[in-house]
């Protein structure tokens, strides 16, 4: 289950770039909370807290907003291109008991099959529902004694309990591939005539 992690959010009344700026010299990133068809709510949060945050895979904050705890998940975040510090954040508002669909990471355990083969992830990541509260951080995905030519569907991977899938049972999400060799030219071999 992925971690549960407060962060404190001070209301933001002043919008565009220069209020943007003055918060960000101040170390706090510009957000926007959304979601149930509520009205966005604008609030600044610690960066250097939000950024610890974001290290861990489909955390799931506590805000308070209007005087109570609110649950929300990260949905879109901008980066500076450069120094790769948050920018902006968007989080989505979510309740105790819904379903959301999240993307978690795909770890590999075993060795495959002799023969110098190679494993291509066709996905990097599975798309998962699960509830909002209870997000699985990765599945891990024996891939013992796999051989080129073999593949490991979606629906062929235990899922974290309480989650379904977001993709079609039949999507590849692991391949093995047969190792490229290089033809090598039989040095006996007699130049052909011209």
């Amino acid at each position: 289950m992925a971690a549960e992690i407060r962060l404190e959010a001070q209301p933001r009344n002043e919008f565009g770039k220069g209020a943007a700026r003055r918060a960000r010299r101040e170390g706090l990133v510009p957000a926007v909370v959304y979601g149930h068809g509520t009205t966005p709510v604008h609030v600044n949060l610690p960066g250097h807290a939000l950024m610890l945050a974001l290290k861990t895979p489909n955390a799931l904050f506590t805000l308070p907003i209007d005087g109570k705890d609110e649950f929300v998940l990260p949905k879109a975040v901008q980066r500076d291109a450069i120094k790769r510090n948050v920018k902006h954040i968007d989080l989505l508002l979510v309740k105790r008991g819904e379903k959301v669909t999240v993307e978690i990471v795909i770890n590999t355990e075993g060795e495959l099959a002799p023969g110098g083969n190679l494993l291509e992830h066709v996905l990097n990541t599975l798309p998962l529902e699960a509830e909002a509260t209870n997000l699985p951080e990765s599945v891990t995905i024996s891939v013992e004694g796999l051989s080129a030519g073999d593949s490991v569907l979606a629906k062929d991977i235990t899922l974290p309990k309480g989650s379904t899938l977001a993709v079609e049972p039949e999507t590849v999400v692991l391949h093995v591939v047969a190792a490229q060799v290089e033809a090598v030219a039989d040095e006996d071999e007699a130049p052909a005539e011209a």
